[in-house]
């Protein structure tokens, strides 16, 4: 408890420093030889090395240990003796045959090779896929590798993760890169906390603004009558007491226990990737939080955006991005030749950060930026329609006559209208201005259904009466900056997928939460109430996920990827996770080509330990119709 406590204190301490801007500049006060090791060991660890084709062979050996981490000590799940666990570098076309060793002397664990393609019992989910690993066991994963890209492994097995079981992948193409850079670097961005994570979650149980220290008061009131006016201020207020939740509701879980870091450094140890003058620097970014989205920036720096979660993309210029939990981002940077620059990583709601440094040589650092203000949920969070409002699509396209396919309606998003779930809405012909910001509803996407009368029951709040396409809206904290802010309608797949087939089957989804309670599902129903969610193999599956609650969700499908309807005509991007935005309607294309039972979930730990979680069950039709 003592040990707890004090580096609790420590960490505040460095937080406090960190928000007032006093970081920089601190890591010159370490002994210079330790100083200097570190950081280049710190470096290395995270370079991306290459080499000759090759199939792998690895072991992961998981241990709980105590090792010095986000300024104090702690006892972690460990891969290898560290926090994140090592680089795997794989090669496309060869094999790959990986051992995890469970060490830990009760528990059982996994390892889920997050966005990897192969077989499902090989995946790592126990109860889903296999038994888990008990401890003292050995579990083997050999398997041809059948991709490239960045993607990462963690454990499936409790709240493991959270306490540092996970580690980065890089696989390698068959063909040349179509972006070739001359040095990488993965990036793995996390979130520590020196609290037990059962106890923590016994504490959102019981209080789930129980981290947000963001409320509002009496001079937000004042301000909100300013602005607004009297009325639409107390239909505001009236209409979030209702839903039982503040609009500064960002994260769950924040910075008042969370420590953010990269590559397992703390801000204050600035984690270095050194460059040569000249180079093209890739960084693989991955988020491998348990809880946190971050806004990633590189001050003076523009980024090239050229992968969404492992998959090429045609090449987006950008200065920001923010990345969701389970999600991976690679950008290539050309920095000055003599500069240092600041990778910042700022949680969205902007209760804490990691960074670190690009420069030319060791011990160099550049200005951290201070945290912004912290954002403000609309009334488009909460899934508030707007009467009169006219419903184009992002072209102008006027979308009052939706096409019609096998028997349903479908909007010119791709969005399936008319379900057991959502109904088509009438979209009147009279334009409205579209920046609504008067009245607490923000500049977004257009409304391309209404929620239908189902309520999903006492485990879901409220629900999203207008849901709007919200994938060429900045993300949560971005609308406002002056720089360039990546989207999800940007995304172009460098190809076509090949299965051009029409959608023989449409699902949709619903993502359901009680805040107050603390209760997340999908469509009301938790995991242990729930059936599997069956895709016949081999057809062509239009998934619909609409948000209903306030706050984004990160949706992870194992075993295959989806195709986001984004506007992109055939160029659909693939992702293995969507982050859905609030009040939004989001469309994917998924072919149902890999057998076998795999997990469906938030990637929010959290929430998923709560219930937001499905087995999406994929075999011939003939087996599903006698299940």
């Amino acid at each position: 408890m003592h040990d707890q406590q004090t580096n609790t204190q420590r960490r505040r301490v460095l937080q406090a420093m960190a928000a007032g801007g006093m970081l920089a500049g601190l890591d010159m006060f370490l002994p210079g030889v330790s100083r200097a090791d570190a950081m280049r060991r710190a470096g290395e660890a995270a370079r991306v090395q290459g080499g000759p084709p090759r199939s792998v062979t690895r072991d992961f050996h998981i241990r709980s240990e105590s090792i010095a981490i986000a300024g104090g000590r702690a006892t972690a799940n460990t891969v290898n003796h560290g926090v994140p666990g090592p680089l795997l570098e794989l090669w496309q076309g060869h094999n790959a045959r990986l051992r995890v060793h469970n060490h830990l002397k009760d528990d059982l664990t996994s390892i889920h090779w997050h966005g990897l393609l192969l077989p499902f019992e090989l995946d790592g989910v126990p109860g889903v896929s296999f038994p888990g690993v008990a401890a003292g066991d050995t579990f083997e994963a050999y398997f041809p590798v059948r991709q490239h890209g960045t993607y990462w492994y963690h454990s499936h097995a409790g709240f493991q993760e959270q306490v540092g079981q996970l580690g980065p992948i890089v696989i390698h193409p068959a063909e040349p890169e179509a972006n070739p850079a001359d040095r990488e670097y993965v990036l793995v961005l996390t979130d520590w906390t020196f609290e037990d994570p059962a106890r923590l979650f016994a504490k959102l149980k019981e209080s789930s603004d129980y981290y947000n220290f963001n409320q509002r008061t009496l001079v937000d009131l004042v301000d909100e009558v300013e602005q607004q006016g009297l009325t639409q201020t107390i239909k505001s207020r009236l209409a979030w007491n209702k839903m039982r939740m503040s609009p500064r509701d960002i994260a769950d879980v924040t910075g008042h226990t969370y420590t953010y870091l990269m590559n397992g450094q703390h801000p204050t140890a600035n984690w270095t990737g050194l460059f040569n003058a000249g180079e093209r620097i890739k960084l693989r970014v991955i988020n491998a939080s348990s809880m946190t989205y971050f806004n990633v920036r590189i001050p003076g720096l523009p980024m090239t955006v050229v992968a969404a979660d492992g998959q090429n993309i045609e090449p987006v210029d950008t200065d920001e991005f923010q990345i969701a939990v389970a999600e991976t981002y690679d950008v290539i940077v050309q920095p000055a030749p003599d500069n240092a620059y600041t990778i910042m990583a700022e949680s969205m709601d902007r209760s804490g950060y990691t960074r670190g440094t690009l420069a030319p040589r060791p011990g160099m650092s550049a200005t951290v930026p201070a945290l912004r203000t912290p954002p403000t949920r609309t009334m488009v969070d909460m899934g508030m329609p707007m009467q009169g409002m006219a419903m184009n699509d992002e072209s102008g396209q006027n979308m009052s006559m939706p096409r019609h396919h096998g028997g349903a309606q479908i909007t010119a998003m791709g969005g399936m209208a008319g379900m057991q779930h959502s109904q088509a809405i009438n979209r009147a012909t009279n334009p409205v201005a579209d920046d609504l910001s008067h009245m607490g509803m923000g500049n977004s996407g257009p409304v391309i259904a209404r929620h239908g009368p189902d309520k999903h029951g006492p485990g879901n709040i409220t629900v999203a009466q207008a849901e709007r396409y919200r994938l060429a809206d900045r993300p949560t904290g971005l609308a406002d900056v002056d720089h360039r802010v990546l989207t999800y309608s940007q995304l172009r797949n460098v190809s076509v997928p090949p299965d051009k087939r029409e959608p023989s089957k449409t699902i949709e989804v619903h993502l359901t939460g009680n805040m107050y309670r603390y209760m997340w599902s999908f469509d009301g129903r938790e995991y242990s109430q729930a059936k599997p969610i069956d895709f016949p193999y081999g057809d062509r599956i239009r998934l619909i996920l609409v948000n209903d609650t306030m706050m984004e969700h990160p949706i992870h499908l194992h075993g295959m990827f989806m195709e986001l309807e984004n506007h992109q005509g055939n160029h659909r991007p693939y992702k293995h996770t969507i982050s859905v935005l609030p009040g939004s309607r989001v469309s994917l294309l998924v072919t149902a080509d890999e057998p076998g039972r795999w997990a469906f979930h938030c990637h929010l730990l959290y929430h998923m330990e709560a219930g937001m979680f499905r087995v999406v069950r994929v075999a011939p039709a003939s087996e599903i119709d006698h299940a």
